[in-house]
């Protein structure tokens, strides 16, 4: 406009004025026409320049990430400051866009934006997250259940729910049968061994650190023996000589073994004792032992019993929930995951054990060392009925008693081949197949012939401890909650009866005995055992242990457990079925006696619980 003004006025002044020269004069407007229209045109070039360029530096995108992930629904955008005031409108435009467009990625849960900017395919995946992240809690399991049985998405739509999803949401897929283990990111990066340092020696460090008050006698035997050799070890390390000492046994029974993975068996044990202390688990915590536990599960991959002790710990702290969060954080529920999905049975109830006690959306009980759920493992909409409870007895274990009897080499054979056919825990496999509304429970406590086995000398635990103990555990568990069936072999048969009678004493405990409605006894010696005799006459060989010393022949403390029984169960709504066989039992390789006759109510074959097949 003004150019055209400015146009008008020189045409009027040359129509008014006295003519000049006629070229010159018109030469001299030309050029200065073309002067103000030269600067005008630069000026509004530079100007449009630079405004174009700040545009774009403030809209950089990181396209590398959305060519990557190929949808649309990721728009990675450079941080800039919204709050800057800029001098121009355009400015004050482009920030309220981006303004918009970052609420509606950081919300892709909210109603409004639900299905903005997501491919039909997606869709389903954030509204399974929303969903999950629902206060309802039947809308909240539902998600997990409905995550669980998909297994047709692309591996990044697995990664966005691994990384989207809440401890709530991982707990409950890896709990779930079905989950695919791409839901799982790996463990975060494990920090490194100090200088000069090894996994032995950082044990030993975190063992040494944990407090030495409110400790039973085993568990300051086992802290003292796993430290003491640890010593020995480094020393030899360094140069020194392996030795061996102090009890005995243990060290003659490892001869074959590598020091430093005796070493760690026995810090583990130790752990595992103090691990049963809540305040214990904190220092764990706190000293790095998830960590530290995680690098020697993954560097002891071709050793099981490592593993199970490890696990053990990580079970024993799952029971305090102010840990769950460093447990889910430090990457242990995707190893568990993983373990879930072993054919080891016993490996499989170490990590149930584990998730159950993490997962306290679906479980309300606590279940603590030595209590083993063999069904269900996981979660499932089946509505339990009743109990059935496995208590094994002397030299017994919580899978290996209720095994399918064979010689070892078709054990291995055919639990290779197929679990229908051979089981090395027929509870689990066969009846939990047949009745599948049951929780099947075993139990696990340490037994022994003799002290010179004895795991911990110190411990001297009677037939009234353990029964007290195990009912503790056994009632944290729910059990007496519904229905139940006691299953026990051998001195756990005593041990059943024993906590039958304590709880009837205890009006807690009442619903323990109202929910018995049967006792299966396999080989139970009501009235004691000819091995306890045995033992006695050859005591500088074997060295009785409490247990047996208990199982005497007519033992006066029997025949009192017996009488007192009777008498409580013969007003009882429950009815009892005893097992009996007349077969000899090994007990070694060159021992061969009948441990309990036929009169005491059942013989103590350690193979009357093995069955030839379903």
């Amino acid at each position: 406009m003004s150019l055209a003004a400015y146009c008008v006025i020189c045409c009027r002044r040359i129509g008014t004025s006295t003519p000049p020269p006629k070229r010159d004069t018109y030469w001299r407007e030309i050029r200065n026409i073309i002067k103000f229209t030269g600067s005008l045109l630069l000026g509004g070039s530079l100007f449009l320049t630079y405004e174009v360029l700040a545009l774009k530096k403030s809209l950089t995108l990181d396209t590398q990430v959305v060519e990557r992930e190929k949808m649309k629904s990721y728009i990675y955008l450079h941080t800039v400051s919204l709050d800057n005031r800029e001098n121009h409108e355009l400015h004050k435009a482009v920030r309220k866009v981006l303004a918009t467009s970052a609420k509606i990625l950081r919300n892709p849960f909210a109603a409004p934006f639900s299905t903005v900017d997501i491919e039909d395919h997606e869709c389903a995946l954030w509204l399974l997250l929303r969903k999950s992240r629902s206060g309802d809690k039947t809308e909240q399991l539902e998600a997990v259940q409905e995550m669980s049985e998909t297994h047709h998405w692309h591996d990044y739509q697995y990664r966005i729910i691994a990384q989207a999803c809440d401890p709530r949401v991982l707990i409950g897929l890896a709990r779930s049968k079905e989950s695919d283990l791409r839901f799982f990111l790996p463990p975060p990066p494990l920090p490194s061994l100090k200088e000069d340092s090894s996994i032995e020696e950082e044990l030993r460090q975190l063992l040494a650190s944990l407090p030495q008050t409110e400790l039973d006698e085993c568990t300051q035997y086992f802290t003292s023996l796993a430290l003491n050799e640890s010593s020995q070890s480094l020393a030899a390390q360094k140069g020194g000589l392996w030795c061996f000492g102090g009890n005995g046994l243990p060290y003659a029974e490892s001869f074959g073994e590598v020091p430093s993975a005796t070493v760690e068996m026995f810090c583990l044990e130790a752990i595992v004792k103090h691990s049963e202390i809540s305040t214990h688990c904190d220092k764990i915590k706190a000293n790095g032992g998830l960590q530290l536990l995680q690098r020697l599960y993954q560097f002891h991959k071709d050793c099981p019993k490592v593993q199970r002790n490890i696990m053990r710990i990580i079970g024993n702290m799952a029971l305090n929930e102010h840990l769950h969060s460093p447990i889910v954080r430090s990457g242990w529920v995707s190893i568990v995951a993983e373990a879930m999905k072993s054919h080891h049975i016993m490996k499989v109830s170490h990590a149930a054990r584990i998730l159950a006690n993490l997962d306290r959306e679906t479980v309300q009980e606590k279940y603590q060392d030595g209590v083993y759920v063999l069904h269900p493992q996981h979660r499932t909409s089946q509505p339990i009925r009743a109990d059935v409870l496995f208590i094994h007895g002397l030299m017994g274990a919580a899978f290996k008693t209720w095994r399918q009897q064979d010689s070892e080499q078709v054990v291995i054979e055919k639990a290779l081949e197929d679990e229908d056919r051979y089981t090395t825990c027929w509870p689990k496999t066969w009846l939990a197949r047949d009745c599948p509304a049951l929780r099947i429970i075993s139990v696990e406590y340490d037994t022994t012939l003799s002290d010179w086995r004895a795991r911990c000398p110190m411990e001297r635990k009677s037939i009234a401890f353990r029964s007290n103990e195990l009912l503790r555990k056994l009632r944290a568990a729910g059990v007496g909650d519904r229905p139940m069936i006691w299953i026990s072999h051998s001195m756990g048969g005593l041990l059943v009866k024993k906590m039958l009678l304590e709880a009837s004493k205890k009006p807690e405990m009442s619903t323990v005995i109202n929910n018995t409605r049967g006792i299966i006894f396999y080989s139970v010696p009501h009235h004691g055992s000819h091995l306890a005799e045995y033992s006695v006459n050859i005591r500088y060989l074997l060295f009785p242990s409490l247990e047996v010393k208990e199982l005497s022949k007519d033992s006066p403390a029997l025949k009192a457990l017996q009488d007192d029984f009777l008498e409580f169960a013969k007003d009882k709504n429950f009815q009892v079925l005893s097992f009996v066989e007349t077969l000899p039992t090994y007990i070694g390789s060159m021992i061969k006696l009948h441990v309990v006759p036929v009169e005491s109510a059942g013989i103590d074959s350690l193979k009357i619980c093995w069955p030839l097949d379903a």
